[in-house]
């Protein structure tokens, strides 16, 4: 079997990653080094699997690059995918092709609901949720997740009521959930869907998380009952777990007729018609020959979780890691460090060299939080554990 290399990260220049790029960096922290460390935006650093890179390289060789539709091949690696991966027995005429999950559900918000309508979701949650209802004149409902025991729970009671209350007409719920990682249990998904079938929401489920599980198991919502499958969205992609992002494509999967043409309408008001040549090429391969690398991959990212955890309890006991099942992104609460985490965040850029995410970039009730970023090499780890170590140090003495 072959053994994958993700001690070598890529060349992140030549790809123009933002959360490599100085000049972006420079304008969130005036003055940072030139060796910064990026642990921020949610992309990974390692190459993608060979299998994907020889097949672009051999679609780039061929040297023809022009209009595409979405083949049967990738309808069928969807297919087999969503069995094989999650158990779940998709139908050809439920996959939707898309540019990309947010387009998605910006494309869903005006294909479902009107200016000054409203959109539920629970928070801290991923920011474009939000900005998928505002960018389109939709107002905004919170419902704060439950804090316990670092992990996060659902507060059924409040989403209940303002469902009754403010009648909105989409949930967004994010599958596992991001920023934290959490992974919801079937019987959680079921109190869910009960809830927006009771209450006329159409209940959208982001899985695009799904696919890095450090605990438990995923469940998908496409495992519920036929009742809830006709009040559902499912959005996905290969883009985190196999670092496709910049390719650009994604795809729904929605049972119900009448919801998936309407999206399928307002796609073509849109223009969001046929695929990309290199993305579904990427996507088929990945989808149909990179299982074992996506498994090591998981592996090496369990290896950065253990000795990031380590490196917390030893060099900063305030602070606190929620729960993490699933992602590559330690959620981590700084509400008893005695300082906000604006001025942790910006400490470490301009003194340590490290740039972490906020939890600014969630919508709500994340004003204590910090997001890492563990999809890189060890010694990338490593070296951002020392220098936030350092930091750290420096930051509580002169306190």
């Amino acid at each position: 079997m072959l053994k994958y290399d993700f001690d070598t990260i890529a060349d992140r220049t030549i790809d123009n990653a933002r959360k490599w790029d100085k000049n972006i960096v420079n304008s969130k922290f005036p003055g940072i080094s030139e060796d910064f460390i990026p642990l921020w935006i949610a992309d990974m650093d390692f190459k993608a699997a060979p299998e994907i890179r020889n097949a672009l390289e051999n679609m780039s060789e061929n040297g023809a690059y022009g209009y595409t539709y979405s083949t049967d091949k990738w309808y069928q690696s969807v297919i087999d995918w969503q069995e094989k991966k999650h158990g779940n027995k998709v139908q050809k005429e439920w996959i939707t092709l898309g540019y990309g999950t947010v387009p998605n559900m910006h494309c869903l918000v005006q294909t479902l609901t009107q200016p000054d309508d409203s959109i539920i979701m629970n928070t801290p949650v991923y920011g474009p949720f939000a900005y998928a209802a505002e960018h389109n004149d939709r107002k905004v409902i919170t419902v704060p997740l439950i804090i316990k025991d670092d992990n996060y729970y659902l507060d059924f009671e409040k989403l209940e009521q303002k469902m009754k209350t403010k009648k909105p007409k989409i949930m967004m719920f994010c599958s596992p959930h991001n920023p934290s990682g959490r992974i919801w249990s079937y019987d959680e998904l079921l109190k869910i869907a009960q809830l927006c079938l009771d209450n006329n929401v159409v209940m959208v489920s982001d899985e695009v998380h799904s696919e890095h599980i450090m605990e438990g198991k995923f469940v998908s919502a496409l495992q519920l009952p036929e009742k809830y499958l006709q009040n559902l969205v499912m959005f996905t992609s290969p883009n985190k777990a196999f670092n496709l992002g910049g390719l650009k494509l994604s795809y729904s999967i929605i049972p119900n007729k009448n919801l998936r043409e309407a999206l399928r309408k307002q796609y073509q008001r849109n223009s969001v018609t046929s695929p990309n040549v290199p993305g579904q090429i990427a996507m088929i391969t990945a989808y149909n020959d990179c299982g074992e690398w996506l498994v090591q991959c998981e592996s090496y990212i369990k290896e950065n979780l253990e000795l990031f955890e380590a490196r917390l309890k030893r060099d900063f006991p305030e602070w606190k890691m929620m729960k993490m099942e699933s992602s590559y992104l330690p959620w981590v609460d700084v509400s008893e460090s005695g300082f906000d985490m604006h001025t942790i965040a910006k400490n470490m850029a301009l003194n340590a060299g490290v740039v972490i995410g906020i939890g600014d970039d969630y919508v709500a009730n994340a004003d204590d939080f910090l997001r890492f970023n563990l999809g890189t090499s060890k010694a990338i780890i490593k070296e951002s554990m020392d220098r936030m170590a350092k930091e750290w140090a420096r930051m509580k003495l002169t306190k």
